[in-house]
């Protein structure tokens, strides 16, 4: 298909990029791996695995303890690695994470550097990041997908579904590196993810004879997700299980989309811009939202704001506005936007809640107590009339953004 061969130019780092991003990474090793006792620096993450994307500048860099030295100090290995750091850079940024690690941004370039146990196999592992190289060496066994994978990646960040942070619940780098091979290729395996049905298992090592076994195998929490994929470096682990079904469904809606219309606009990163917003809103209500994000690790902030929105929307729904649409822009860089498209129309100054059937007497009583003065019978249930306490959805949110649960979220919020 030739336009994946253009995409493939505007995705694909030319040989001058690649020396210049591999300099620059050499270097950085090498001044880490200077002086690191029992321990060494390598380029890990689409870097290793020769399946970045072109303008990339960002890079992981593992740094391997001798297994035998460190085994039994797993938990120390952020330290000793902070140590070492501190003596080279003058500004480091430690994260937290399942084993603390490092940002430290240099020549135009963001590395984070995490530090593992050089293992061989993944039982070994004390920790998941351990098994992260052991990743790699598997992508590398089929570098004839090498440029596959870019487009695949490349088409999921594009369509919003690329990354397994928790407040995307998406496809994660290893996740489109997995299916392309085990597909033979990106338009092979938009072909059959266009066919995919509620629940899909992929086992690329054969590790199990069948789906049933991996049901009889592996945990219920490692196969809630729609998407199974059994690590093909870890047997007991679903590579997929932070898919969500929302993103899984939109994989398959987008991939039918493109092979009834294979254009280059699928694998384009656009902004959506608030006169588009506007445009699909059309005579409905639209609320927008600006926030000021709070400071710290991406995944986490990243996780407050999604929880900020969902509890907007739960509300909204709660007090029976109809919601059409929501969504969010993220720009680290900038301010967030929140977005609710809600009926236009606003809702009745009353709304009849329902009671119990009336042969029911004492809760029928204890219902009247309850809305004095405002029950009525009908069709065998007592009811009551109540005023509504927000007929329109502008007040409700100007209420919500005030609440605990969303300012703890946020740095600020206000309507734009």
């Amino acid at each position: 298909m030739e336009i994946l061969n253009e995409v493939l130019k505007d995705i694909k780092p030319s040989k001058e990029e690649e020396k210049e991003v591999k300099n620059k990474i050499d270097n950085f090793l090498k001044r880490i791996s200077k002086g690191l006792k029992d321990a060494k620096a390598e380029l890990g993450g689409s870097g290793a695995k020769g399946t970045w994307l072109s303008k990339a500048h960002d890079a992981d860099v593992f740094v391997g303890f001798n297994y035998q030295k460190y085994k039994d100090k797993s938990d120390q290995l952020s330290d000793i690695l902070e140590k070492h750091l501190k003596k080279i850079f003058k500004k480091i940024s430690r994260l937290h994470g399942s084993r603390d690690y490092f940002q430290i941004k240099k020549e135009g370039f963001t590395f984070e550097i995490v530090p593992i146990l050089k293992i061989k196999n993944a039982s070994d592992a004390k920790n998941i990041t351990d098994v992260s190289p052991l990743h790699a060496a598997w992508v590398k066994k089929h570098k004839k997908y090498a440029d596959d994978i870019r487009l695949t990646k490349q088409f999921c960040k594009a369509q919003g579904i690329y990354g397994a942070e928790s407040y995307i619940k998406g496809f994660s780098g290893y996740i489109c590196e997995i299916l392309t091979i085990y597909y033979g290729g990106f338009l092979n395996l938009v072909k059959n993810a266009s066919k995919w049905k509620d629940k899909v298992f992929i086992d690329v090592e054969k590790y199990y004879r069948n789906k049933k076994e991996i049901l009889d195998k592996l945990n219920l929490s490692k196969i809630y997700s729609p998407l199974v994929i059994i690590d093909p470096v870890q047997k007991d682990r679903n590579a997929a299980a932070a898919v969500s079904h929302e993103k899984f469904d939109e994989f398959i809606c987008i991939c039918k989309e493109f092979l009834k219309r294979p254009v280059k606009e699928f694998f384009e990163i656009k902004e959506i811009s608030i006169d588009e917003i506007k445009e699909r809103a059309g005579k409905d209500k639209l609320i927008l939202l600006d926030i000021a994000a709070l400071p710290g690790k991406e995944d986490v902030v990243g996780s407050k704001l999604l929880k900020s929105i969902e509890f907007i929307e739960k509300e909204l729904n709660k007090k029976e506005f109809k919601v059409y649409e929501k969504g969010w822009r993220w720009d680290k860089a900038k301010k967030t936007l929140f977005w609710f498209i809600v009926d236009k129309k606003p809702l009745s100054e009353y709304v009849e809640k329902q009671g119990p059937p009336l042969k029911l007497k004492e809760y029928v009583e204890n219902f009247k107590k309850r809305y004095k003065g405002k029950t009525f019978a009908k069709k065998g249930k007592i009811f009551a009339k109540v005023k509504r306490e927000f007929c329109d959805a502008d007040k409700l949110v100007k209420e919500l953004i005030k609440n605990k649960y969303v300012k703890e979220k946020v740095k600020s919020i206000s309507f734009s």
